[in-house]
């Protein structure tokens, strides 16, 4: 498959390894969970610091002022990114195209 330089000379062989298709729907669904998760982390440190800044406490927020516990708190969050990352990720999927096709030799 490979050649010096690690160059691959038929592209064919690339796709003829992969046996595994996944929908276009799984792969959407990944995409948002991979934004989510980014989105997530970063907003998340940015408030808690703004929140340490201003003297409110972090808990309050991420547990919506005690209603739930920590945990489930932050797992609401996170699919409320979720929800957004796949509205996001629907809107931007290529639907109708071919994902990372490759050029073929006519």
């Amino acid at each position: 498959m490979g050649q010096e330089g690690g160059r691959i000379r038929d592209r064919t062989q690339i796709d003829a390894g992969r046996d595994a298709t996944v929908s276009p729907v799984a792969q959407c669904a990944v995409m948002a969970a991979v934004v989510a998760t980014l989105l997530y982390l970063s907003i998340g440190l940015m408030l808690a610091l703004a929140f340490r800044m201003l003297g409110v406490p972090f808990e309050a927020f991420y547990s919506f002022n005690g209603a739930l516990n920590p945990f489930v708190g932050l797992a609401v969050w996170w699919l409320v990114f979720f929800a957004g990352a796949l509205i996001y990720a629907v809107c931007l999927f290529p639907w109708g195209d071919k994902v990372l096709a490759w050029p073929r030799k006519k």
